[in-house]
């Protein structure tokens, strides 16, 4: 029993001795920030915490990639930030107003979601012209009368040429590009992105548990078609910004 007793004095005074050592100078390394928390994922834990929907946050080396900083002019000649849609789930496309292919299909289509979510002040779409030197504040005007645009987040947006292909290709990785052999002389994906009231980009996930990243803004000729005449695509668009509106 001895021997017991001094074994638990012996460890007692090890525990002590650390204490009076070692606490100190740890407290002091993080006082001087010598011992670094992982600030950007804590801030991204915290800012989402209350997050509630099975939508995947599409990430660039384990990092959740978030809108990048953009300013440009609307239809209404405002001067339009990503900090306008803080707070508000969002649909963001490139077209340009000459499209004479896809780009009218899908300027449908979102009139569709914005009459779907008519309701919701939360809710917007961003659209960039890939053709600024043509679309101009009152060539984009007369597009979003010509379409029905009524929601007043809704910003169809013109600036400097290089600012959004850069935000098209880089920040959205949604591929636009000027080429004389195509259609209207410009290209670009078709695909809608998809982002959170936090301004993340989400989706939802494919069969396989993978984000499927983008929405496709069209339908393909075998698709088959909702009830309003929209593409499965943009059904299961609707569902998905339902959720994001409900976090």
């Amino acid at each position: 029993m001895k021997k017991n007793n001094y074994s638990y004095i012996g460890i007692g005074f090890i525990i002590l001795l650390f204490g009076i050592l070692f606490i100190p100078k740890i407290i002091d390394r993080i006082q001087n920030n010598d011992v670094v928390r992982d600030e950007s994922r804590s801030d991204f834990a915290n800012e989402n915490r209350d997050h509630t929907s099975d939508l995947a946050f599409i990430e660039v080396d384990g990092v959740p990639k978030k809108v990048p900083v953009f300013s440009f002019t609307d239809q209404n000649g405002k001067t339009v930030t990503n900090e306008d849609y803080v707070g508000k789930v969002y649909v963001v496309e490139f077209f340009f107003t000459t499209c004479p292919t896809i780009c009218p299909r899908m300027s449908k289509n979102l009139v569709q979601i914005q009459n779907t979510f008519k309701d919701f002040e939360n809710f917007g779409v961003a659209s960039f012209t890939i053709n600024p030197a043509y679309d101009t504040v009152e060539v984009l005007k007369e597009y979003a009368t010509q379409y029905g645009v009524t929601n007043p987040h809704w910003h169809l947006m013109t600036g400097d040429r290089d600012a959004i292909y850069k935000l098209s290709n880089e920040g959205f990785n949604l591929y636009s590009a000027e080429d004389e052999n195509a259609a209207g002389g410009f290209e670009h994906s078709g695909n809608f992105a998809l982002i959170d009231k936090n301004g993340f980009i989400r989706s939802r996930k494919d069969d396989y548990g993978n984000p499927i990243i983008y929405y496709r803004g069209i339908a393909s000729e075998e698709e088959q078609l909702d009830e309003d005449g929209a593409p499965q695509e943009i059904t299961a668009l609707k569902e998905d910004i339902k959720k994001l509106l409900d976090e």
